[in-house]
């Protein structure tokens, strides 16, 4: 399983813990003597390094913590004003890892670098080496992530604005029909007028029938109703009333004008759909359907 960034930043503090402690304790034990183990204690309060000196129960926060409060006194005389800026640092790092909040790469990082500078200033070479190979680690994984991110980019620009070789433009390969090619084309006409279908006005895909189901495409739904009707109108007994189930006023009024072409003549089996639709199981078409 892949560390996240709070994995890798308690890591880095189990090792930041391990090589300050050493420098903390020689420092504050040189200025306060044998009393070292009750100061600290009044500084950080409650005996929280336990109730023997001979084994204190140290813990990042309570290292940054007495660093920072005898800054002046004791820290101060061998380190630094970059130093106690990484100390300030470091405890908000430890703090905002304490309180589970995530860390993004960039603070993951920042985070081990400011680790190492401090252990390296307190002369703790194999934390530094170790945390050194931790950075490295989460710069090679980052230099990754951002490889991969430009490859999908790349993959993804490859084919804009740069058609492969050989492919022919779309209209060359689908014509438009003639009234689109030319301009003529209106929104309006792309559904039918019922009325003119009525009165046989219009262009011809809407006036002849055989023209009309060459340019539809026979949906089951629409087999099965022009099947019904032309039962009816043979006198088989098919029910009178359908129930157009379209929830759209387009779907229901293309179901209307496709029973009222159905009932104008044509020559049986002359339109394309015709075998579909008496070929089906108990579909026998009466003679006088194909004079209707």
């Amino acid at each position: 399983m892949a560390l996240t960034n709070h994995d890798r930043v308690s890591k880095a503090l189990e090792v930041f813990n391990a090589g300050l402690l050493p420098f903390v304790e020689r420092e504050f034990k040189a200025v306060h003597g044998d009393a070292w183990f009750e100061k600290a204690n009044a500084i950080l309060g409650r005996n929280q390094l336990g109730k023997s000196p001979g084994s204190p129960q140290w813990d990042t926060a309570s290292l940054l913590r007495v660093m920072w409060d005898t800054w002046t006194e004791v820290f101060g005389q061998t380190l630094g004003r970059a130093e106690r800026s990484l100390v300030s640092e470091l405890i908000e790092v430890r703090n905002k890892w304490a309180h589970q909040k995530p860390f993004s790469g960039d603070d993951a990082y920042r985070a081990l670098d400011s680790m190492q500078r401090l252990l390296n200033a307190v002369a703790a070479p194999k934390e530094v080496e170790e945390l050194e190979r931790q950075k490295m680690e989460l710069m090679r994984l980052r230099c990754d992530e951002q490889v991969r991110h430009e490859k999908r980019k790349a993959a993804g620009a490859a084919t804009e604005g740069q058609p492969v070789a050989g492919l022919k433009p779309w209209r060359e390969v689908i014509v438009p029909h003639p009234d689109v090619a030319s301009g003529n084309y209106q929104q309006a006409e792309f559904a039918a007028e019922l009325w003119q279908v009525y009165l046989g006005e219009g262009s011809t895909e809407y006036r002849d029938p055989t023209e009309f189901f060459r340019r539809t495409y026979l949906t089951t739904g629409l087999k099965d109703l022009l099947a019904r009707a032309m039962l009816r109108l043979g006198g088989k007994g098919a029910t009178r009333w359908w129930s157009c189930r379209r929830t759209s006023a387009a779907g229901r009024r293309t179901r209307c004008w496709r029973c009222s072409t159905c009932s104008r003549g044509w020559r049986r089996g002359s339109w394309l759909g015709w075998s579909q639709c008496s070929s089906r199981p108990n579909r026998r078409f009466p003679r006088a359907c194909a004079a209707l």
